[in-house]
């Protein structure tokens, strides 16, 4: 930073001693002090104890440098109200920054730290602070004093537990935890009488959290965690909900109770494993947006979902209708006991075309099941949550209608052959499973649009991908995938949706730039240095264009 930046309130301005006649009213220099200075998107590596030249500064702004130390002179900066370090290298926090007895906003994420100093709760005017993005692995004790925050971001950091004192914050509208190692959230958090927005995507929780006094809490953010169970009675105190965001989890079931949610405007039920919905979901008069889509429901059909949702609920209404007054039923069932006492939904097969017979644990689909068919069009077969180590080969004899096919959660460890022959298939899930690789007869698969591979054991991109002309979405996440061919991924001209998260990508190959047809490509948390995550961030388009921007000339 240059000198003379430091002592402008002490030096007199060149252009007042080359011109003599600046009047007493007109030697402005005399009258303020510098108030706001904004040394962002530089490349500076440190900052000069000379700070304290400027005490009348209430917001200094050096995000996007290239510090790794700050002067502890920012101490002595007393009218200071904002202070922006963000996205620099920084290692650690001065203590002498703890005196500021004036700071309302406290902007420290994308930075390298590992810990916050004991003592930050003695800000007590701080309204706004945001750690996210650093390598925390604890909260200081402290931040209980923090009565006056209103917002406080502790995103993709490395917590596994939040203090029961953060409870003491009275004032805290919104808390963002996403992305951290959290297990549960403590049951004191329910006091947090102000919340509104609780921000949980991408930890390891395996329940919702209950918030008695949360009243005024509006928005719930829990996706891409393990909840398996919605529990009615924590649905009933969040009477002020607006927004439920609970995508891919692995909830089964939805309580009637949700009904109670009478303000809910947005419900994200996204890639869980929920079979079935209380039709009276219909009646929540203020929902605009309901997303079903990535579950194995029975009673409602896809095409249905892809209508939108005010179809949708138009649909579920009219089921409440059917059914008069009683709680909603299971469709009638005509069953055919099998020998492990399992049932065959006939109804399933004839009326909704079918063939389900998932979470049994089962090492083989029983001929029975098959047996059932009969000679019945089945167009959905679903035989997940299993312990299948292949695929089942009498599905080869549904190859004239089968089009979507889930064998998620098994442990298949090879694709055999039936599969490669069945040519009407669309959709095929074959998530966590055990699968290094995919045969090249899968080429066959001309009309494939969607492929599910998450979380199994691929190292190497399944060349046979490249050759399925139809695919619209691959989904590759957590795998061990180490590199990628943009040559062959930019002649898919139907890929929308490429999801490579939780890979071993190294490096990002800019020609990865000319896949325009792609709508959404993720590469969250693989270990390439570039992209950085603020470009990530940005979303596909400008991710896209970052990278066609690197492409050597």
């Amino acid at each position: 930073v240059p000198e003379h930046v430091w002592r402008i309130n002490l030096d007199t301005p060149e252009e007042a001693q080359q011109n003599l006649s600046f009047g007493a009213a007109d030697r402005w220099w005399e009258q303020t002090d510098l108030t706001k200075l904004i040394l962002a998107s530089n490349k500076l590596q440190s900052l000069s104890e000379d700070v304290q030249l400027l005490p009348a500064l209430t917001v200094l702004d050096v995000h996007d440098n290239q510090l790794t130390s700050l002067p502890s002179a920012l101490g002595q900066l007393e009218n200071l109200q904002k202070l922006d370090v963000s996205h620099n290298k920084l290692r650690s926090l001065p203590e002498e920054l703890l005196q500021l007895p004036r700071l309302r906003s406290l902007l420290v994420q994308h930075n390298e730290l590992s810990l916050l100093p004991e003592g930050l709760g003695q800000l007590l005017t701080l309204e706004e602070l945001d750690v996210s993005n650093n390598h925390l692995t604890a909260i200081p004790a402290s931040f209980a004093l923090l009565v006056n925050l209103v917002r406080l971001n502790l995103a993709c950091n490395q917590l596994k537990e939040l203090p029961a004192d953060l409870s003491a914050m009275k004032s805290l509208r919104q808390l963002d935890c996403t992305k951290n190692y959290l297990e549960t959230v403590p049951s004191k958090l329910a006091t947090m009488a102000s919340l509104e927005q609780l921000y949980l995507r991408k930890n390891k929780l395996r329940s919702l959290p209950e918030f008695p006094s949360c009243k005024l809490l509006k928005e719930l953010h829990a996706g891409e965690n393990q909840i398996e169970i919605l529990n009615a009675e924590n649905l009933k105190q969040l009477s002020s909900l607006c927004v439920l965001e609970l995508r891919d989890n692995k909830i089964k079931a939805v309580p009637e109770e949700i009904t109670v949610l009478q303000k809910l405007e947005r419900l994200d039920l996204a890639n869980n494993d929920i079979s079935r919905l209380p039709y009276t979901l219909g009646n929540l008069p203020q929902l605009k947006f309901l997303a079903l889509e990535g579950n194995p429901l029975r009673t409602i059909r896809r095409d249905l979902l892809q209508k939108g949702t005010q179809e949708l609920l138009k649909y579920l209404r009219s089921k409440i209708q059917d059914e008069g007054p009683g709680p909603s039923e299971e469709p009638p069932v005509t069953a055919m006991t099998l020998p492990s006492q399992s049932k065959v939904n006939v109804h399933a097969i004839t009326t909704l075309k079918l063939l389900e017979y998932s979470d049994q644990q089962a090492a083989g689909i029983p001929d029975a099941v098959f047996d059932a068919v009969g000679g019945a069009p089945v167009a959905t077969v679903n035989f997940s949550r299993n312990q299948l180590t292949q695929v089942p080969p009498r599905l080869v004899e549904l190859k004239d209608s089968v089009c979507d096919v889930s064998l998620g959660f098994n442990r298949i460890s090879c694709i055999s052959l039936e599969l490669c022959v069945l040519h009407r298939l669309t959709h095929l899930d074959l998530r966590n499973n055990v699968l290094t690789a995919l045969p090249e007869e899968m080429e066959a698969l001309k009309r494939l649009q969607t492929i599910n591979l998450s979380f199994n054991r691929f190292k190497v991109f399944p060349s046979v991908l490249y050759h399925l002309p139809a695919l619209e979405t691959i989904l590759l996440s957590n795998n061990q995938v180490g590199s990628i061919d943009p040559v062959q991924l930019k002649g898919m001209d139907r890929l929308g949706t490429l999801d490579l998260q939780n890979n071993d990508l190294l490096q990002v190959p800019p020609e990865l730039g000319h896949c325009e047809s792609l709508r959404s490509l993720l590469l969250e948390g693989n270990p390439f240095r570039t992209p950085r995550a603020a470009v990530l961030a940005k979303g596909t388009a400008a991710l896209l264009e970052y990278l066609r921007s690197r492409i050597p000339t």
